[in-house]
């Protein structure tokens, strides 16, 4: 088995580290980042994003396992004090292999789409952001406020959550789009409500200008200064968790709060 392994840079992250590196090289596994197929994370959540991000050209042919070196985290299955649980089960056992797909956004004055695990967010805090929403090219609301946040069914416990967002459960394959501090008045409305929609549908915001904006994706951003159109929806590129025990979508909920 080849492998790379991910880690947050920190003391304890580079401990786990090591010790991962030495009993896989003692078991015969070779680290290799061009031709890896499993990409072992040791931090958290962050991590993890990082590790997808960094792997994306090669995303659809990778299995990604974490391994939190904190609290819990909602993407990682084993803590580092599993580590010899984690460690004897990638050695002796085949994984059972669970998919979360990628969103894409395709910007009007980019060359390359920008993919997203969990979520897209336009925000804007220098002025009120106006959005018109556009889904399956049919005019569905104008936005009025401080942004909006197009997640998938993996990111509905992350900012989605916070924004009073539905969390979907795992299997459903689903985006929710929900307004960031809207603005709501006599003279404007909008949704104001959570929408969740099923996966092949495309959402298209566009906007006279998002001159102040930023397009937050994941733990990336980059500014919207020339963009008016950006076009969004889920794709065949998928991130495939390697699980090697059951450890339940309920419990998983239950470490968030």
């Amino acid at each position: 088995m080849k492998y790379a392994i991910v880690s947050k840079v920190d003391e304890k992250s580079h401990i786990v580290s090591d010790k991962i590196r030495k009993t896989l090289q003692g078991a015969g596994w070779i680290e290799d980042e061009k031709t890896a197929e499993l990409i072992i994370c040791v931090g958290g959540d962050g991590t993890l994003l990082y590790g997808v991000h960094q792997f994306l050209d090669r995303i659809n042919d990778l299995k990604f396992i974490g391994i939190h070196t904190g609290t819990l985290g909602f993407f990682t299955d084993y803590t580092e004090s599993e580590l010899d649980e984690c460690l004897h089960d990638m050695l002796q056992k085949e994984p059972h292999i669970y998919e979360s797909g990628l969103l894409r956004m395709d910007l009007d004055d980019h060359d390359e789409p920008i993919y997203a695990l969990n979520e897209m967010r336009i925000e804007n805090v220098i002025k009120s952001q106006s959005v018109d929403v556009y889904i399956d090219d049919e005019f569905f609301e104008t936005c009025r406020g401080s942004g909006i946040c197009l997640s998938t069914q993996a990111g509905s416990t992350a900012y989605n959550r916070g924004l009073g967002g539905a969390v979907i459960d795992c299997g459903l394959s689903v985006m929710q789009l929900a307004e960031i501090t809207a603005i709501q008045h006599s003279k404007h409305r909008s949704l104001g409500s959570p929408y969740i929609m099923m996966e092949n549908r495309i959402v298209t915001l566009r906007a006279d200008t998002f001159d102040t904006a930023i397009l937050c994706y994941d733990h990336l951003n980059t500014p919207l200064k020339n963009t008016k159109t950006i076009v969004c929806q889920m794709t065949d590129k998928k991130v495939k968790f390697a699980r090697y025990r059951h450890y339940s979508y309920l419990k998983r909920l239950k470490n968030l709060y």
